[in-house]
C-alpha cells in the first residue's frame, strides 16, 4: 500500500487565491463549554442521516463513526485495530475456521450502549439481519451477501457462517461497513420502516461520544459517552460538527483564521491551498491511500422511462455509451495530467486504474493517454459524424450530447470544464450540472439528485476500497449489484455495467485461497474495467485533511473514517 503524510503542504505553483470569497461556516456552540475542551469539526459535505448503512456518502459515515464503532478496523500498514472484539480471530486460536466458511469473534465483555444497555453478540446477529433485508435497502448489504448466517454461541461469542469458501473473512463487521447497531433501538424498524427509526438522527453507540443534538443537513453536537468503556481518557467536553459551506472556506477556518479543529476532506485546488496554509494556523495532512476519482458512464438512457416512470433503466440501454469504441474515444479526451497538476499538486496523481491500494494489486498493465486526434478517429469509424452541420455529431438521428453531473465543489466544477473543453472540441455537446453533495451521496431513495439514481449520461465522484482486501469493492460492478427501482437505488453499481466475464472472474477471486492468485484476479478485474472503458479512473487522490496546530491524535487510515480513532484526538 502507497500512503504518505504532507505535513505543512509545500505545492510547486504559486497564482493569486481564488475560488469562493463566502466566510468559513464555523460552529456555533450549543452549550456553553469552554473553547479549549470543545472540539470544531467542520464537514462542508453535511451529513443527513447517522446510520452508515442506509446511506452512501462517506460524509454521514464519518458522523456516525463518532458513535458506532465496528468489531475491528485496519491501521494505515494493514494491521487489525479491535474496538468491540477481544481479540483478532486466527487459525491458530480456532477463530478462522480450517476449511474457510466460518469465523467466531470473542468480544469484549462489560460493554454497554451510551443508554446503559449492554451490548452483546445478539447486536450482531441483529445488525446483520438488518444489512441484509432486502426490504430495507441498505447500501452495505452487497459486501455482507457472502455470508450464510451469523449467530450467537453465547453474550460474548458470535460466529459468522460464510454461504462458501472466504478468504476475506475480515470484511465483513469491521472498518467502515462494519459499524455495530443496538438491537434495542431497530428492531421494531426493519424493512420498509427502516428509515423512520428514531435512532437514524440521535444514535445509541459504544464510541467515545454521544449525540446530543442533530440538524440534518446543517450540525451534530455531541457530549462524551458517560458509559464509554475509556471515558475518563476523552479530552474534549463536547464536539461540534458543522456541515455545509464549501471546501475552501473549511480549510481557511482551520489554516488561516483558526476558527476550527479540523476540516474534513479539504479538495481545495493546489495553489489556494498553499496560500491559506502558510498562515501557520495549522498544516494539511494526507494520505495516499485507495481514493480515485472517476468519470463514470450510465450504461442506461436517463431520458428514457418505463410505464412505471423508471429512468435510467435496464429497459432502455444507452444510444451510445454501450459502444465500448466510443467510451474509448471520450476516454482518450480526458486530461488527466492537466487534471492533476492544475488542480490538485502533490495532493493528486494522475491514473489509469480503477485499483489503486493496496500497492500490489495496483496493475502495471494499463495506461492513460490524451489524445483528440485518436479519439476523432474512434467515433468516425463508431459512424458519429456531423451529417446536419449543427457542429455536433450524430448517428440515426441520434445526437451526441451528454449531461455530465457532479457534487458542487469548485475543483469539481473546474475538473468539468475541462474534460467538456476537450469533448466539445470533438463535436460532443456537454451540459454540466452539479449537485448539492448532502442530497447527491444521501443514499435518499426518494430523490432523484442521489448518484443511485444517476438521471445523467456521466457521473464524477470519488471512492475507493475501504478494506485492504479489495472484493467488496470490485463486486461493485457485478450484475447483481446493480441499482435500481426493483431494490430501492439501494445498490451500489450505479453504472449498470453488466458483463458475466467480469462477474465470473469476481466469483473466481471470492473462493480463492490462493493470494498469488487471487491477486491476479483482481488485476484482471481492474484491467478489463479499465481497458473496455467502462470507468474512466482520472486522479489517485490524497485523502486530505485541514488539522489545527492545537490537535493531536489524527492518524488517516485508508481503510477506516477519519474519526475512526477520535477518542484519541486531544490538545498539546
Amino acid at each position: 500500500m502507497r500512503l504518505r503524510t504532507i505535513l505543512g503542504l509545500s505545492l510547486g505553483l504559486l497564482v493569486g487565491c481564488g475560488g469562493s470569497d463566502q466566510s468559513a461556516q464555523t460552529p456555533q456552540s450549543a452549550a456553553n463549554a469552554p473553547a479549549d475542551t470543545t472540539l470544531r469539526l467542520l464537514y462542508w459535505q453535511a451529513p443527513t442521516i447517522l446510520n452508515p448503512h442506509l446511506s452512501s456518502g462517506f460524509k454521514d459515515s464519518e458522523a456516525s463513526r463518532i458513535t458506532l464503532e465496528p468489531l475491528a478496523s485496519f491501521d494505515a500498514e494493514g494491521n487489525l485495530v479491535l474496538f468491540l472484539a477481544a481479540e483478532a480471530p486466527s487459525t491458530e486460536n480456532g477463530g478462522v475456521a480450517a476449511d474457510g466458511k466460518s469465523v467466531t469473534w470473542k468480544l469484549k465483555e462489560n460493554i454497554t450502549w451510551s443508554d446503559g444497555t449492554p451490548f452483546t453478540a445478539a447486536d450482531v446477529v441483529f445488525t446483520h439481519q438488518f444489512i441484509s433485508d432486502p426490504d430495507t435497502g441498505t447500501t452495505t448489504a452487497g459486501t455482507y451477501e457472502v455470508i450464510e448466517s451469523v449467530e450467537a454461541l453465547d453474550d460474548y461469542t458470535v460466529k459468522i457462517n460464510f454461504k462458501a469458501v472466504n478468504p476475506a473473512w475480515f470484511l465483513v463487521f469491521t472498518g467502515t461497513e462494519g459499524m455495530i447497531l443496538p438491537q434495542h433501538l431497530y428492531q421494531d424498524y426493519l424493512g420498509a420502516k427502516a428509515r423512520e427509526a428514531p435512532a437514524n438522527l440521535m444514535p445509541v453507540g459504544t464510541g467515545p461520544y454521544q449525540v446530543s443534538e442533530f440538524k440534518p443537513g446543517d450540525m451534530v453536537i455531541y457530549q462524551p459517552n458517560p458509559n464509554y468503556r475509556d471515558a475518563d481518557s476523552l479530552t474534549f467536553e463536547q464536539i461540534e460538527l458543522k456541515g455545509g459551506g464549501d471546501a475552501t472556506s473549511a480549510a481557511r477556518a482551520v489554516l488561516q483564521t483558526g476558527d476550527a479543529d479540523f476540516a474534513y476532506n479539504i479538495q481545495v485546488e493546489a495553489a489556494i491551498l498553499k496560500q491559506l496554509a502558510a498562515a501557520g494556523q495549522g498544516e494539511v495532512v494526507a494520505g495516499f491511500g485507495s481514493l480515485a476519482e472517476r468519470v463514470v458512464f450510465n450504461f442506461t438512457d436517463p431520458n428514457r422511462a418505463t410505464a412505471d416512470g423508471e429512468r435510467s433503466s435496464l429497459a432502455f440501454p444507452h444510444p451510445f455509451f454501450t459502444d465500448p469504441q466510443v467510451r474509448q474515444a471520450f476516454n482518450l479526451a480526458i486530461d488527466r495530467q492537466t487534471i492533476a497538476e492544475q488542480l490538485y499538486g502533490p495532493t493528486g496523481e494522475p491514473t489509469a486504474n480503477f485499483l489503486i491500494a493496496p500497492e500490489q494489486f495496483e496493475s502495471k498493465n494499463t495506461r492513460y493517454v490524451y489524445d483528440l486526434d485518436l479519439a476523432a478517429e474512434l467515433l468516425e469509424q463508431a459512424g458519429w459524424q456531423d451529417t446536419n452541420g449543427d457542429s455536433i455529431r450524430d448517428k440515426d438521428g441520434v445526437e451526441m450530447a451528454v449531461l455530465f453531473q457532479t457534487s458542487v465543489n469548485p475543483v469539481r466544477q473546474k475538473t468539468q470544464e475541462i474534460i467538456k473543453q476537450s469533448l466539445e472540441t470533438l463535436g460532443i455537446e456537454v451540459e454540466l450540472k452539479s449537485v448539492d453533495p448532502s442530497i447527491h451521496f444521501s443514499g435518499d431513495p426518494a430523490s432523484t439528485e442521489t448518484i443511485e439514481h444517476f438521471y445523467a449520461d456521466m457521473q464524477m465522484f470519488t471512492t475507493g476500497n475501504t478494506n485492504p482486501d479489495p472484493g467488496a469493492y470490485l463486486k461493485t460492478y457485478t450484475c447483481d449489484e446493480i441499482t435500481q427501482k426493483s431494490n430501492n437505488w439501494s445498490k451500489q453499481n450505479f453504472s449498470r455495467y453488466c458483463n458475466p466475464a467480469y462477474d465470473s472472474l469476481w466469483q473466481a477471486s471470492a473462493t480463492e485461497l490462493d493470494p498469488q492468485k487471487r491477486q491476479d484476479l483482481f488485476i484482471q478485474m481492474n484491467d478489463l474495467l479499465v481497458d473496455e472503458a467502462v470507468v474512466l479512473p482520472i486522479v489517485h487522490r490524497a485523502d486530505a485533511d485541514a488539522v489545527s496546530n492545537q490537535l493531536t491524535g489524527i492518524e488517516i487510515t485508508p481503510w477506516d473514517l477519519h474519526t475512526w480513532n477520535i477518542a484519541e484526538w486531544g490538545r498539546p
